[in-house]
């Protein structure tokens, strides 16, 4: 009887020469089938897939890795978050991972990276899991039929394989995860964690690093559209901040909730899908990402009653970062098509817990790209031990862990970018006012959506704008549907003296974190940020 050859689709060239099967670009459907056939997860009531990663419940950056190469070694920001692994550990720990994978089925996603077709990256992800391979082929940008056919080379090969385990004293790694992007080689090695996120970001960090090759600025941000318009903005912000919540406006057409460029066409989305938080997730406050949890969606890490398969989202047993992906026309007001025009408005979101931030205030080209560098928000106290009071948290473009180049490169196409389009620029303060946590309370949700509607549609300016002394920024004295007392944060501390104190306490901070992190940088930027103006 003749043999039936075994279809690789072009494995072998990655060393993977012996698997059992492999399955290329099936179709969501058939991946549920495969996952729980595998005893990889189990439906919930809503019909999506859910799963538990064990110990690796988040991203773990002490674990990843650049490979050090004399072709990238002067463009990328070494330091903290861009750990050097020498070629020589990347290709030991790439044999193993590739010995591994041998003899066993692989799942294969061939897709695309970026909605506008002159920017876009094909992309092959290579799992072991066929959950994440389910996951991955509903976060990134699926291709027809006929784009498939006629796919040929990827640009970039992610390999995924959670159930190899690195050994730290030999490979060189810090623990038996490993997440390593050789960028001349055009490969990642993602092993030892189920946490999905992992292959995401490792797509958005390639992304960064390629894309202001292309005149393209790598936003980590969410974006929408007036539908009816077409005017685009985008947000910035980190967790806590509420871009996902902000940006999903029942009155605008949602682009993207997470990363994007911006090129001279407009901005467009890296991604094909979503990946949300989960906990505390309520169906009357966040209806767009409750209604998407259904079949074909990957929720990892939400406990789930045995008995009626309903998903708890209020538990967070298994971790506070418990997710769900799914692609982006699960959302009603989705633009599917993932493109916007040139951004009116860019908007940074940030939680002062100190309380001492106006809630909204405009920002300057410089003063722009001073906090697209600095990236502020505040930790809360009591949310990790030791922490007694607020402290500031700092990330570097709004997303310092997946950003390889230096600051300066992004901050400086982002200038350009504001300056050519006139693109207006405003700091909302989503955090605490009358006082800092403990004593002053949360601004409202009512009123930071008026102030992000007024700025959106331009009302905002019609408003006389006074100087903040503190932050350096320009602040209105009027908005619509907002208590006129608010805008000016020191009007609504009882003790005016303590707000000054705790303002130039923060001032300090941001001060003392721009000289420490960014030397180097301009000093027209430099006197762009926080500093008491007498």
């Amino acid at each position: 009887m003749k043999s039936v050859k075994k279809r690789t689709y072009g494995l072998k060239k990655l060393g993977i020469i012996n698997p059992t099967r492999v399955y290329r670009n099936l179709s969501p459907a058939i991946l549920v089938e495969k996952a729980i056939e595998r005893g990889e997860g189990t439906l919930s009531s809503t019909g999506a897939l859910v799963v538990t990663t064990g110990k690796y419940t988040g991203r773990s950056p002490e674990d990843k890795f650049i490979v050090d190469t004399e072709a990238v070694h002067d463009s990328i920001a070494w330091g903290k978050v861009n750990k050097p692994i020498s070629k020589e550990k990347f290709d030991f720990i790439y044999s193993k991972v590739i010995a591994y994978l041998q003899n066993r089925e692989i799942f294969v996603f061939d897709g695309f990276a970026g909605a506008d077709p002159t920017c876009r990256l094909k992309f092959r992800i290579v799992n072991e899991l066929a959950s994440q391979n389910l996951f991955i082929q509903q976060l990134l940008i699926r291709p027809t039929k006929e784009e498939l056919v006629n796919y040929a080379k990827e640009d970039y090969t992610i390999i995924a394989a959670p159930g190899f385990k690195c050994n730290p004293e030999t490979d060189g790694v810090n623990s038996e995860a490993a997440i390593i992007i050789d960028y001349e080689a055009k490969k990642v090695v993602i092993c030892g964690t189920q946490y999905s996120g992992e292959i995401k970001k490792s797509v958005f960090c390639i992304m960064n690093y390629l894309m202001p090759e292309r005149d393209v600025l790598p936003m980590h941000c969410s974006a929408n559209m007036d539908a009816e318009t077409g005017e685009t903005a985008v947000f910035f912000g980190l967790s806590g901040t509420g871009k996902t919540t902000l940006s999903a406006d029942p009155g605008r057409l949602l682009i993207g909730d997470d990363e994007h460029g911006w090129s001279d066409h407009g901005i467009f989305n890296f991604e094909g899908g979503c990946y949300a938080k989960c906990i505390n997730l309520d169906k009357n406050n966040e209806p767009e990402i409750y209604n998407a949890i259904r079949f074909g969606s990957l929720v990892e890490n939400v406990v789930m009653d045995s008995g009626t398969r309903k998903l708890d989202f209020f538990d967070g047993t298994l971790t506070e970062n418990t997710r769900v992906g799914y692609p982006i026309d699960y959302i009603e007001n989705a633009q599917v098509t993932g493109i916007g025009h040139i951004p009116n408005v860019i908007i940074f979101l940030t939680a002062d817990a100190f309380g001492v931030l106006p809630p909204i205030s405009r920002l300057s080209k410089e003063a722009a790209m001073y906090h697209f560098i600095t990236g502020f928000t505040s930790k809360l106290a009591g949310t990790e031990r030791g922490v007694t009071e607020p402290q500031p948290t700092f990330s570097t473009c709004f997303g310092e862990p997946f950003m390889p180049k230096r600051p300066l490169v992004y901050a400086k196409m982002l200038g350009e970018k504001i300056e050519k389009y006139h693109t207006r620029v405003y700091l909302v303060n989503t955090g605490w006012t009358g006082g800092p946590y403990g004593i002053g309370e949360r601004i409202k949700l009512k009123y930071t959506r008026a102030m992000i509607n007024a700025a959106l549609n331009g009302e905002i300016e019609n408003q006389e704008f006074v100087h903040n002394k503190f932050f350096n920024v320009d602040v209105p004295q009027g908005c619509p549907d907002v208590p006129a007392e608010m805008l000016n944060p020191s009007n609504t501390w009882n003790n005016k003296e303590s707000y000054d104190t705790y303002a130039e306490k923060l001032v300090k901070m941001f001060n003392d974190n721009f000289a420490s992190k960014y030397p180097n940088i301009s000093e027209d930027i430099v006197n762009a940020g926080p500093r008491i103006i007498e």
